[in-house]
């Protein structure tokens, strides 16, 4: 019982360096400075240097871990805070809606994300496949009029992207209205009448203050 209890703490103080690691690369991505050595992220991170290569080969395998994990925390989140919903349109536009009002909330993630662009739509994680999934189920389902799957999630990434940085370069813009208009915009690009765009955008959105204890 004893070896257990070593044992889960072992596993916990790992699993606290990784992460330590993982959001000084974030932290790093964020500022864009990836030209440091693996000295100055373990004294950022707070971590001693041989403990980076108990969890990362290289300095690379760190900043696309780190890059990976940020889009699948927002990705994670997504589905958690849209799990009740069966209308596959509402889920679409609501996952948007609530990413657009993240990028200020979380700063740091946002820019991470920004930074590396239309890698979203490529990955096999995160916001881009949650993205592509709902629009095929509303297109299967009727709501959604698309001819090309692959276009209609390159706008939508291209969207939230564009969408990010204007909030962060205009720090005084409304991110709720304008994540809306954006979102409502899409929905009319893909077929749904001006009437019903903005029914879906005028739903209520799950409570965002309630995302740390919905993600850990």
């Amino acid at each position: 019982m004893a070896e257990r209890a070593t044992s889960r703490r072992v596993d916990q103080r790992r699993a606290r360096t990784r992460n330590a690691l993982v959001c000084a690369a974030q932290r790093l991505l964020a500022e864009g400075r990836t030209d440091v050595a693996v000295l100055e992220i373990t004294e950022l991170a707070d971590v001693g240097v041989g403990s980076f290569y108990n969890h990362f080969t290289t300095k690379e395998d760190l900043f696309r871990t780190a890059v990976e994990e940020a889009m699948e925390w927002f990705g994670g989140l997504m589905d958690q805070l849209t799990a009740e919903i069966d209308d596959p349109a509402v889920a679409y536009a609501q996952s948007f809606r609530m990413t657009g009002r993240l990028h200020r909330r979380y700063p740091q993630l946002s820019r991470v994300l920004l930074k590396h662009g239309m890698d979203v739509v490529h990955s096999d994680r995160g916001l881009g496949p949650r993205a592509r999934r709902d629009i095929q189920n509303a297109t299967e389902a009727g709501r959604f009029d698309v001819e090309d799957l692959d276009l209609a999630l390159a706008m939508t990434v291209s969207a939230q992207l564009a969408l990010g940085t204007l909030l962060h370069a205009q720090p005084d813009r409304d991110d709720a209205r304008s994540s809306d208009v954006i979102v409502r915009g899409l929905l009319r690009q893909f077929g749904m009448t001006a009437g019903e765009a903005a029914r879906i955008c005028a739903l209520e959105l799950p409570d965002l203050d309630l995302v740390d204890t919905l993600v850990t």
